[in-house]
């Protein structure tokens, strides 16, 4: 037997061992509670504070090169020529190419007037913001290279390389294809250009930037647009389109912690509920890639939370700080739909969630029903409405449009209403195969992971990550939720409820879905696993004799385990035979 499969045997082992801490069923329920009145206080903004710093020290590392080429020289069938210091014979040339579609031919010269064929390198889609090779066929001496562009391409750097692999000194060339020599790699890797979807997503944000008109239409605009805000701070480079996932992904720790909080009390559950989250590899993974996920589920937490407090405040539902609560849930909810689609999922699971509330509460009044509906008409309806149709500016002013008054015309109104059909479209008609697709029940037992990078070196070694749910939280977590159902139906637990709720509003909308799935799509389900692990800490933190054991062995071995998959999940360069022996748990597992 494959020496990796002992330790998901040893780690269901455990997961057994852990669930016999559960009390009796009968005893399976939380007391009630009001979560305003659970504050927060010094000690928990320390642990917050702590589990948080923490995280991003390790989320920070290696996310991506903070110097890259920033100038772009648009080449739409322009020719420029290079002039060496000295005659060389070429072997390569590499090229940092910005956004478009299109080709460059490479032509050599010994005294510039003469020239002959050198290569071709054609760019496409998956080439933007890569450092990409091209060989160069040369068995002459040059001085100069003359380079044509065809297509809408922009080029950031170009540098040559002579038959020892050396760059080849420039004595002039336009100024925005060699001012940046310095930095071209060994090699292209996923610390020094984009990787999967960052192909569309790093480049529609630059386009965002620069009122050009963006490629990737298939989301709505705000994730992009704030994927932009780190590009504005901190350049073009790796770090900067990929810092903001990654700063909200420390943000989710201290927002998981209040979560927590208000829902079962206490500072242990909580900070253990930290822990779990930031020690999941969905959650690492997902956030340190400049894609919309992260924002989508950073929205839906804030969402989820400000609803929470809204259902379990002891004021009137018409008193102010419930509305303030239930407003902020709207406007969440609609920052969530404008960044993906995803979000309206989790809007559903709100909508359920609040006549639920209602159903409960119905002695209140048809009056004060009626006030609070029209309210959720204009935080839920109209106010999600306006931000999502504010947050295409940035295809107005590509489109030419200038200041607030193209929000009125009805060339920006056609605009918003064409990319809503493209999208619906798209997406419902969508036929294609990728290797790492996945459907819905294989995201339940973690089976088909997502592989977003991998490379392999001469010396036995890889480099590779991809998006899957820690083992610990993916079947842990499954396994609580039977818990939750039974606490919920027959216990009238409302706790219970509104975790599955929230859980179920983001899984089931995949179930009927036919298209090409992944299982990063199950990254919002997974928040609500942490959370649902929650309602079982507090049940054993209150119930048990041995809690202590309990919840501090599963905060250790998750954090293990966390460090053991780390290569599998960061791109650490590995001995690609015993990280298989280690880390291929299952054999559909590509590590």
């Amino acid at each position: 037997m494959k020496t990796a499969y002992l330790f998901p045997a040893l780690l269901f082992l455990y997961i057994i061992i852990f669930m016999t801490g559960i009390p009796n069923l009968k005893r399976c329920v939380l007391p009630a509670h009001s979560a305003c009145s659970r504050s927060l206080g010094r000690i928990d903004a320390l642990i917050m504070a702590a589990v948080t710093l923490l995280y991003a020290g390790v989320a920070f590392t290696a996310l991506g090169n903070t110097n890259s080429p920033e100038s772009f020289m648009p080449m739409w069938g322009e020719s420029v020529e290079f002039e060496f210091e000295e005659e060389t014979q070429l072997s390569k040339a590499m090229l940092f190419s910005g956004v478009g579609e299109g080709s460059y031919s490479f032509e050599g010269s010994a005294d510039g007037q003469s020239w002959f064929e050198l290569g071709q390198y054609e760019q496409n889609y998956v080439s933007v913001f890569k450092w990409n090779e091209t060989v160069l066929f040369c068995d002459a001496l040059v001085s100069h290279v003359r380079v044509t562009g065809q297509g809408a391409v922009y080029l950031g750097e170009l540098v040559f390389f002579d038959r020892e692999n050396c760059p080849v000194s420039i004595l002039s060339a336009p100024a925005a294809l060699c001012d940046e020599q310095q930095l071209v790699p060994a090699r292209s890797n996923f610390l020094n250009s984009t990787y999967f979807d960052e192909i569309y997503h790093a480049r529609t944000a630059w386009e965002h930037l620069n009122d050009v008109r963006p490629y990737e239409v298939s989301h709505p605009p705000l994730g992009k647009l704030i994927l932009s805000l780190g590009m504005l701070f901190f350049g073009v480079t790796p770090f900067g389109w990929r810092f903001m996932g990654a700063f909200l992904g420390c943000l989710m720790l201290p927002l998981i912690y209040i979560f927590a909080k208000k829902l079962f009390g206490g500072r242990t559950v909580p900070t253990l509920c930290s822990i779990v989250l930031a020690s999941d590899f969905m959650h690492f993974v997902q956030t340190r890639i400049a894609t919309i996920d992260t924002y989508a589920v950073f929205f839906i937490l804030l969402m989820y939370l400000c609803m929470y407090l809204f259902v379990s405040c002891e004021d009137s539902p018409g008193s102010g700080r419930a509305l303030l609560f239930l407003a902020l849930s709207g406007i969440f909810f609609g920052m969530g739909a404008a960044s993906k689609w995803t979000a309206i999922y989790a809007g559903a699971g709100l909508a359920v969630i609040w006549a639920l509330y209602w159903i409960v509460n119905r002695r209140l009044g048809i009056k004060i029903f009626l006030k609070n509906a029209a309210f959720c008409l204009v935080f839920f309806v109209a106010v999600p409405a306006l931000i999502y149709y504010l947050s295409y500016f940035a295809y107005g002013t590509a489109a030419g449009m200038k200041g607030p008054g193209m929000f009125f015309s009805r060339e920006y109104a056609q605009l918003v209403l064409d990319n809503q059909s493209f999208m619906f479209n798209y997406h419902s008609g969508l036929v294609a195969e990728h290797p790492y697709s996945s459907r819905w029940y294989q995201w339940l037992l973690n089976i088909r992971p997502i592989l977003y990078y991998l490379e392999y070196f001469n010396d036995g070694t890889r480099s590779s990550f991809g998006a899957f749910v820690n083992p610990l939280l993916c079947w842990a977590g499954l396994l609580c939720l039977p818990l939750l159902i039974y606490t919920a139906i027959f216990r009238r637990d409302k706790t219970a409820a509104f975790i599955l709720l929230g859980y179920l509003a983001q899984l089931v909308p995949w179930m009927p879905i036919g298209r090409l799935t992944f299982e990063y799509h199950y990254f919002p389900c997974t928040v609500f696993l942490v959370l649902a692990l929650g309602y079982v800490f507090k049940l054993v933190r209150l119930h048990s004799r041995h809690w202590k054991l309990y919840l501090g062995s599963f905060a250790a071995v998750s954090l293990l385990l966390f460090v053991m998959f780390y290569p599998a999940v960061s791109g650490m360069v590995v001995d690609n035979a015993k990280a298989s022996a280690i880390l291929g748990w299952l054999p559909t597992w590509p590590f």
